[in-house]
């Protein structure tokens, strides 16, 4: 309630919060927790596929990457075919 001056007193205002959150608990209160737990079991699957993509994108980085055991030419870009010999004139 408020006192003499109009103004909401700290124990009105905790008051009232509390009655609110225990109508909340009795009105919400069995699917606040089922919304919790499909929340959470969401971010769960989120980080799963999250490391699944990422350890893709891994294996596909380094099938797509030249082998290391492949000699350049130097002065040669790679992957340039070697040039032809000329015929004689």
């Amino acid at each position: 309630m408020p006192d003499a001056a109009g103004r909401l007193t700290e124990g009105t205002v905790r008051t009232t919060l509390w009655a609110l959150e225990g109508l909340e608990h009795l009105l919400l209160g069995r699917g606040q927790r089922v919304a919790r737990r499909n929340a959470w079991a969401a971010v769960l699957e989120d980080r799963r596929r999250a490391r699944a993509r990422s350890e893709a994108e891994r294996l596909l980085g380094s099938a797509a990457a030249p082998p290391k055991s492949h000699a350049t030419i130097p002065g040669r870009p790679p992957g340039r075919p070697p040039a032809r010999p000329r015929p004689p004139a």
